[in-house]
């Protein structure tokens, strides 16, 4: 969001609800000062930080009293996040839509590896859509999940109908991990997606990478609905999101799910 939307939509989160919520800053974009303050300036409690060095912001961050969480996709990025002081990490798979790690690193293989090193709340991110993979993850590690996809296929949810109707027609396969040379990015198969499969197949430099991805090609896509010329980032889960529906109806249906998979694993014999 550019700072003015952004200070829209926390203003609107605070007056839907007196409950915390947290704002999500990847730290690739420009503007970041003034997000940064802005954020500050509306009273935002958390913030989870992403694609960027965390000893950058963290400490102003935490001197103004917010909680910092710090998104990674690998051991080493876990690390150096509690380093720097953030109060707790997500680890994302590289099944996880949008920005993600280059290692390609998988959820069940990260999340004990960053449980390993790390003694800070751990978040566990990347192909989570139901209760059962939350119970998954919190077997592996984790304290917590951090759902995506499943929330854009959502009544409430900002992005186009058309991207929500293209979520829930997607098949296995239908997303892609791609622009490695610039930073890589889970997107669906479509028209733009075939231009830089072409270009890195003819092995395209960053620069003409750079100049096929141009400007807000991922508002373009998810926000304005272009569904074949824009990037449409989204995880590999969305083959299993096959309706849109309200966030209590999600929320809900998740929990059912958690509550009853942790059931039906604690009544297992193990012994046999």
């Amino acid at each position: 969001m550019y700072p003015d939307v952004l200070r829209e939509h926390i203003r609107k989160c605070k007056a839907a609800t007196d409950k915390p919520f947290g704002v999500n800053v990847p730290l690739l974009y420009p503007d970041l000062e003034e997000i940064m303050n802005i954020i500050v300036e509306e009273g935002v409690r958390i913030i989870f930080v992403s694609a960027g060095n965390p000893k950058t912001w963290t400490k102003f961050l935490k001197d103004k009293g917010l909680t910092v969480v710090h998104v990674v996709g690998s051991v080493k990025f876990a690390q150096k996040a509690q380093e720097a002081g953030v109060d707790a990490i997500v680890a994302e798979g590289f099944e996880a839509g949008g920005h993600n790690g280059r290692e390609e690193t998988t959820t069940m293989c990260l999340i004990p590896m960053v449980r390993q090193v790390v003694n800070i709340p751990l978040i566990a991110a990347g192909g989570i859509a139901d209760g059962r993979s939350m119970l998954a993850g919190m077997a592996l590690g984790a304290d917590g999940v951090q759902i995506g996809t499943r929330f854009v296929a959502s009544d409430e949810a900002s992005v186009h109908e058309n991207f929500k109707n293209k979520i829930v027609s997607s098949q296995e396969g239908d997303t892609v991990l791609t622009l490695k040379k610039l930073v890589p990015v889970r997107i669906l198969r479509n028209a733009f997606y075939k231009k830089i499969e072409e270009a890195e197949n003819r092995g395209a430099s960053t620069e003409e990478l750079k100049e096929i991805l141009g400007r807000a090609r991922a508002k373009h896509g998810m926000f304005e609905g272009d569904m074949e010329e824009g990037e449409l980032e989204i995880g590999q889960i969305a083959a299993a999101v096959k309706k849109i529906q309200p966030v209590s109806e999600i929320v809900k249906e998740i929990m059912d799910e958690f509550r009853l998979a942790k059931q039906e694993i604690s009544g297992m014999d193990f012994n046999t």
